[in-house]
């Protein structure tokens, strides 16, 4: 992969040049609901600074700043009670996991049963 490309639509988010439904705000984390949701509950987590992907963030993340934002995903599951009835986490990488957008995020889904396999 390239370098972080600073107009993709997370970082002009993460700027405030586009709107988002924020569901959790924190000095390094943004979750909010995914536009075209894949499910009942569909919300992304993405770290605040500048990381391409799942590998670039594990690789150059703090370990702060890694606990932070997967202790943030578990927070957020639990505050719409996916612990009760299961969830999903996805984060795709690169072009044959089909990443769109690229900066790190995780996909949190679920509300329904989910099937074996979700296009994201």
């Amino acid at each position: 992969m390239v370098g972080y490309n600073s107009n993709n639509i997370f970082a002009q988010i993460l700027r405030g040049e586009l709107p988002c439904e924020k569901v959790h705000e924190s000095e390094g984390v943004l979750a909010f609901y995914d536009k075209y949701p894949d499910a009942p509950v569909h919300i992304l987590v993405i770290p605040k600074n500048q990381y391409i992907s799942y590998d670039d963030f594990i690789l150059k993340a703090s370990a702060e700043e890694i606990v932070s934002f997967f202790k943030t995903v578990r927070e957020i599951t639990y505050k719409y009670n996916l612990e009760k009835t299961g969830y999903r986490l996805v984060t795709n990488y690169g072009e044959n996991g089909e990443q769109v957008v690229p900066h790190f995020h995780v996909h949190i889904l679920g509300g329904k049963r989910l099937g074996k396999h979700v296009n994201l």
